[in-house]
């Protein structure tokens, strides 16, 4: 069926672009040969009002604007979860949908609302945890004037609530919803948080902009990144790029008590332990012991005999 060209001053132009891009998905299709076309995939921006209720729910005053009183704000809460977990329901149906083209069995027909229930019934852990963290950054950040400002305004605040979702909805089985939701928080923050990451409490991200934690990164208890720091993975060599996906631990394991200062390139399966302090800039490819610190060689001045300066050399410290 030929569709209609609008009114247009570029409908040649049109034409032409509608031609070759028809060509562009058929060259893509044969080359994803023996999959299905896409009929329903989870959509970012049903996705995002689904975070907007659930952020209300689990903060009805400071992220939901509710000033309707205690004794009415359960039914507040009730409704803004309502609207969260019909459209997850949806779109977690969606995804579903999509893998079952990967799949040689059927999924069950209830599995959406399985999903959906057992998210439900871990919102009070989620909501725990997201208060653990806003009161590590309270205590972390000396410019902070109260854990409201806190909640409300911080980048890292805002990722890790996105985070304590996505985590979920990713250990449930929805891993592409959960992607898409850490991706809200990577959009407006510039934190990039992977879903599958498991993080425990007391967690705080200062500043944050250039913050990566791969898939498979743990990190402990009470630990605080700075911005532009990376928990990222070591490319295997000899991995052919087209190869298949294999599911290894493949990102660092940081302790309880570990501070990592801005700029610091952690990369592989190694483990910073406890109550470490790894410095600006730092690239580690290997384990660091319980309460090591890892600094950059710092400059020093030097003086001619005249007393001027002329230059600086490096020192390097590390205990």
């Amino acid at each position: 069926m030929t569709v209609p060209l609008l009114s247009s001053p570029f409908t040649a132009e049109i034409a032409d672009a509608v031609s070759a891009l028809n060509a562009a998905r058929s060259a893509w299709r044969e080359r994803q040969a023996g999959r299905q076309a896409v009929t329903r995939f989870p959509a970012p921006d049903a996705l995002a009002l689904a975070v907007q209720h659930l952020s209300a729910a689990l903060f009805p005053a400071r992220l939901g604007g509710f000033r309707g009183g205690a004794a009415r704000e359960d039914d507040f809460v009730a409704d803004q979860l309502g609207r969260a977990l019909a459209i997850l329901r949806e779109q977690i149906a969606s995804e579903l949908d999509y893998w079952q083209a990967e799949c040689s069995q059927a999924f069950d027909e209830d599995q959406p609302d399985t999903i959906v229930r057992l998210f439900a019934a871990a919102l009070p852990e989620i909501r725990a945890l997201i208060d653990a963290d806003v009161e590590a950054a309270f205590v972390g950040d000396p410019a902070a004037r109260s854990v409201d400002e806190i909640l409300i305004s911080y980048p890292g605040a805002l990722a890790i609530l996105h985070h304590r979702i996505a985590h979920q909805l990713f250990a449930l089985g929805a891993v592409i919803v959960a992607r898409l939701v850490s991706e809200l928080a990577n959009a407006r923050t510039g934190i990039d948080i992977h879903p599958g990451a498991t993080i425990g409490p007391s967690f705080f991200v200062d500043h944050g902009t250039g913050v990566v934690i791969g898939e498979t990164a743990i990190i402990g208890r009470n630990v605080r990144l700075y911005q532009h720091v990376t928990l990222g993975a070591r490319s295997p060599l000899g991995l052919a790029p087209a190869g298949p996906r294999e599911r290894f631990q493949r990102h660092p394991i940081v302790e309880d008590d570990v501070i990592i200062y801005a700029g610091a390139t952690i990369l592989g399966r190694v483990t910073i332990g406890r109550g470490s302090i790894i410095g600006g800039n730092v690239w580690l490819l290997d384990n660091v012991p319980a309460g090591s610190v890892v600094v950059q060689p710092g400059a020093v001045r030097l003086d001619d005999d005249a007393g001027n300066h002329v230059s600086a050399r490096l020192k390097e410290h590390r205990a």
